[in-house]
C-alpha cells in the first residue's frame, strides 16, 4: 500500500462462518519473533465501498493453513533479529469470522487511531537516539588527538555540537507541545505539531548521527560505535507512519486552510 493506506490489495472475503484471506504483506515487523502468537492483517472486505470503508482489520495465527512466512526483509543490512521484519504470505487462510476487530470497514479507522500516538512515541525514542549520538560524539572529541590538539580544540566541532544541542531542545519542546495538545484537544486538532515532529525529529537525529560518525572517522560506519545502526534505524523513520512528503502536505494544505480562512473573513468584512 505504500504511503496509501487505501491502496492495500490483501482480499478478505466473507464465506458463511469465515472468512477468506488471500495477499502478501512486507515489513510485518515482529513477526519473526518467537514470541509472536497472532497477526493484525488489513485487507479489503468491500472494494466497493467508499475509500475509507473498504479496509477491515481481522486476527490471524500464523500457523493456520495458508499462512507462509517467505522471508525476513534485512533494513541497511541489519536483519533486526529477533524482532525482524517479515515478507508474508496468505494463500486462501480461513478465519472466523468473530476474529474481525470492531467490524466489517473499520480498518482504516482503527489504523488512524494509532498513528497520533504512535507518531509521537517514535518522536520520543528518536530524541534519546539523538542525545546518545551526541554524547557519544563529545566523548570521541574529547578524548581524540589529530594534528597536536583534542579534536574538540578544532573550531569546526564547537559549531556542530552547539547546533546539536539547540536542534535537540527545538524538537524536544515541539514533541511536548504534540504530546500535550493530543492529551488535550485530540489527534485531529494536533495533527499539525503531529506532522511538524514526525519530518523534523528523525531529520535532526540524522544529522546529529552524520556528525557523530564522522568525528569517529572510519571506525563510525562500523558495528562497533553503533551509530551506523542509529542510522539505518532513523533514516527507516523518515518513511515509516508515513513518509516526510505526506506530512509536508499535510502540514502545507492546513497552512492554506488557514490564510485561506483569513482572506476570506477579510473580504467579508469589506
Amino acid at each position: 500500500a505504500s504511503s496509501d493506506a487505501t491502496n492495500i490489495q490483501t482480499e478478505i472475503r466473507r464465506d458463511g462462518d469465515e472468512y477468506v484471506i488471500n495477499g502478501t504483506k512486507w515489513w510485518s515487523s515482529g513477526a519473526l519473533d518467537p514470541r509472536c502468537k497472532l497477526f493484525i492483517v488489513m485487507g479489503k472486505t468491500n472494494p466497493e465501498s467508499n475509500r475509507h470503508t473498504q479496509q477491515s482489520q481481522i486476527i490471524v495465527e500464523p500457523d493456520m493453513p495458508g499462512v507462509t512466512i517467505k522471508r525476513n526483509l534485512p533494513v541497511f543490512g541489519f536483519d533486526d533479529a529477533p524482532h525482524g521484519h517479515a515478507e508474508i504470505e496468505f494463500k486462501d487462510v480461513r478465519v472466523p469470522v468473530e476474529n474481525v476487530i470492531l467490524g466489517e470497514g473499520r480498518g482504516f479507522e482503527i489504523a488512524q487511531g494509532r498513528l497520533g500516538p504512535g507518531r509521537i512515541h517514535h518522536c520520543m525514542r528518536t530524541i534519546g537516539v539523538a542525545e546518545r549520538a551526541l554524547e557519544k560524539m563529545c566523548e570521541r572529541l574529547l578524548t581524540r588527538e589529530a594534528f597536536g590538539k583534542k579534536i574538540s580544540e578544532h573550531s569546526v566541532w564547537e559549531q556542530r555540537v552547539a547546533e546539536a544541542r539547540i536542534n535537540i531542545e527545538m524538537c524536544r519542546l515541539l514533541v511536548l507541545k504534540a504530546a500535550d495538545m493530543m492529551d488535550k484537544v485530540g489527534n485531529k486538532i494536533a495533527r499539525t505539531e503531529i506532522a511538524m515532529i514526525k519530518v523534523a525529529a528523525p531529520r535532526m537525529a540524522l544529522k546529529i548521527i552524520d556528525d557523530a560518525i564522522q568525528a569517529f572517522g572510519a571506525c563510525g560506519v562500523t558495528t562497533d560505535s553503533g551509530l551506523a545502526r542509529s542510522y539505518a534505524s532513523m533514516r527507516t523513520l523518515r518513511l515509516a507512519d508515513g513518509p516526510d512528503e505526506v506530512h509536508n502536505r499535510t502540514i502545507a494544505r492546513l497552512e492554506y486552510g488557514k490564510t485561506g480562512a483569513r482572506m476570506h473573513a477579510r473580504e467579508a468584512a469589506e
